[in-house]
């Protein structure tokens, strides 16, 4: 048998844009041919999967799924708006989600953990080359307390735990109770309207926080105060910086009146322990991704007649 070597697996990967796995995988299965090889890659669908992998994909779906007091989110992008209506794409995000529960915040782990008789990065590999879209598992993140309630959220869902949006929030509390859960889920719907960058003030990146000191200041002596005046107008317009990104200091969506963190104090009171929002987080779908311009249909249209 010839030797595999990492040039000959080089010159494969550039001559299909496959991975460097599936490249040396389809050389020792045909003797270190390339030819040969390129013709494996091409019959398990994974040269036509690397082909598509320049294609911008900024849709798809987020996912949720908790267990206990553990939950994760993870995002799983596609070309088209199409493709997160399919069933089996539907199917494989859950299923991804649930998974994630076991492998941590690493892409990577989660990629490489087991599904069926592959890994999840080969079965979607798989589902790359059967619906033809470029498809990528972009991120995921878990959540965990140690005693409380793990909330959950998925807005403009399109199936049990799948959307465009998915929140995940943890309440801390040695008191576990229905009104524990319904609270986690109700500041879950916040968190997905009202999209807070922090828990609390005392969580926020210092360099965040002093980045918009410095514009608040500069705006408030623009105004030509005395600086005793500037102090306190820039005391004022941090509150309502902490208003719009801090989660407990935001106005709760669910009433329009109340203070987040008082309606976390309320049910504390209720349940007779104290309850701490241990964290949350937030996805939402293809935010952050540039998204290319251009007909889509017209592509494939093109291709088709390639």
């Amino acid at each position: 048998m010839a030797q595999i070597t990492a040039s000959l697996v080089k010159a494969l990967r550039d001559k299909t844009g496959a991975g460097m796995m599936d490249c040396k995988k389809a050389l020792t299965e045909t003797g270190g041919e390339i030819d040969a090889a390129v013709d494996w890659l091409r019959k398990n669908g994974l040269a036509a999967a690397a082909k598509k992998a320049g294609r911008i994909a900024a849709e798809g779906l987020v996912a949720v799924a908790t267990e206990g007091t553990e939950g994760a989110v993870i995002e799983i992008n596609a070309e088209t708006d199409f493709v997160g209506r399919n069933a089996e794409f539907q199917t494989f995000v859950q299923e991804v989600a649930n998974i994630a529960l076991g492998t941590g915040d690493s892409v990577e782990a989660l990629g490489d953990a087991p599904m069926g008789e592959g890994t999840v990065a080969s079965r979607l590999t798989d589902l790359i080359a059967k619906i033809g879209e470029n498809m990528s598992l972009r991120r995921v993140e878990r959540l965990s307390v140690a005693n409380g309630a793990i909330g959950s959220y998925v807005h403009n869902s399109v199936a049990p735990g799948l959307g465009r949006i998915a929140v995940l929030v943890g309440l801390e509390s040695a008191g576990a109770s229905e009104r524990l859960d319904g609270l986690a889920r109700q500041l879950a719907m916040h968190v997905a309207a009202a999209s807070p960058q922090w828990t609390a003030i005392d969580g926020i990146d210092p360099a965040a926080l002093e980045r918009e000191r410095g514009v608040l200041s500069e705006q408030a002596r623009a105004s030509g105060r005395p600086e005793n005046i500037v102090e306190k107008m820039v005391a004022g317009r941090l509150k309502k910086f902490y208003e719009d990104t801090v989660l407990l200091e935001q106005t709760f969506v669910i009433d329009g009146e109340s203070k987040v963190s008082g309606v976390v104090e309320a049910v504390a009171g209720e349940i007779g322990t104290p309850v701490s929002v241990a964290g949350f987080r937030r996805f939402a779908l293809g935010e952050g991704i540039e998204k290319q311009g251009g007909d889509f249909a017209a592509e494939v249209a093109a291709t088709v007649g390639e």
